[in-house]
């Protein structure tokens, strides 16, 4: 069932992880993103703003006309008893982008994680989702291979999903690392279809690298035409590794997304 109640048609807006531009970003954020518009993404997901302060940050990505849907907000699980103050202060600075979702990257696995771990986590992620909630976001879970671990025959992301309430959190499913973990992407995000307002996309080829959409495993052609039956309303580039440089990555990906008129 669709989150809108309909039937779940439409392209997503093709955006960008940040992360994928992440060492142009650290020489210079502001121009990096002129570059991303220039390109034809129409948005980018943040993971900070390097050497520019957030209010010029959102500034300019607004004269660019790049949506700024969500940002990620890693945990600060070394330290437990500062992780919800340090949390409040980072969705306190999400709330100035005028995002709509703050999107946690990674928790923590075990190699064999147990139902215990899962309840720890829950109760991490509902405190979190509510501190989001209050400041009018949303929390969303975003995942690798490692949290879809079985705990007690099932995926671990599959658990905390149950036992974190919807109205608390959706999924940012990273449909790159659904398929590396052995199971469909396109299943898989059939199955989270209502929870699953964003997705990463991602290619993998032989030796799990990363390479440019179209080139590797996952089958992306045929995943996005799921991917537009899913209800989902931004879908995020990421690519960690490159063949030449991280530019001509993401020049390559926007370019195959337009081919097939994602784009």
């Amino acid at each position: 069932m669709c989150r809108n109640g309909g039937d779940c048609m439409g392209k997503p807006i093709a955006g960008i992880q940040m992360y994928s531009l992440r060492d142009e970003a650290e020489r210079d954020i502001l121009s990096t993103i002129e570059q991303v518009a220039e390109m034809g993404y129409k948005a980018i997901e943040s993971i900070g703003y390097f050497n520019a302060p957030p209010d010029q940050f959102k500034k300019r990505a607004d004269e660019l006309g790049l949506a700024i849907p969500s940002k990620l907000i890693s945990l600060n699980f070394k330290t437990l008893a500062k992780l919800d103050k340090d949390f409040a202060t980072d969705v306190e600075i999400a709330a100035r982008l005028g995002v709509s979702y703050v999107s946690i990257p990674w928790v923590p696995m075990h190699e064999q994680p147990t139902i215990d771990d899962m309840y720890f986590l829950a109760d991490v992620l509902i405190r979190c989702g509510e501190q989001t909630k209050a400041a009018g976001m949303k929390l969303a879970l975003h995942n690798h291979d490692y949290e879809l671990k079985l705990v007690e025959g099932r995926p671990a992301f599959d658990r905390l999903l149950e036992l974190v309430p919807e109205e608390l959190m959706v999924a940012e499913l990273d449909l790159g690392w659904v398929f590396m973990a052995g199971y469909d992407p396109a299943e898989y995000l059939k199955k989270h279809q209502s929870r699953t307002p964003l997705v990463h996309i991602r290619d993998f080829k032989i030796g799990r690298k990363d390479t440019e959409l179209g080139k590797g495993l996952v089958g992306i052609d045929k995943l996005l035409e799921v991917i537009e039956q899913m209800d989902v309303e931004y879908m995020f580039v990421e690519q960690e590794d490159f063949l030449t440089s991280s530019l001509d990555s993401a020049k390559a990906n926007i370019l195959y997304l337009k081919k097939l008129g994602y784009a």
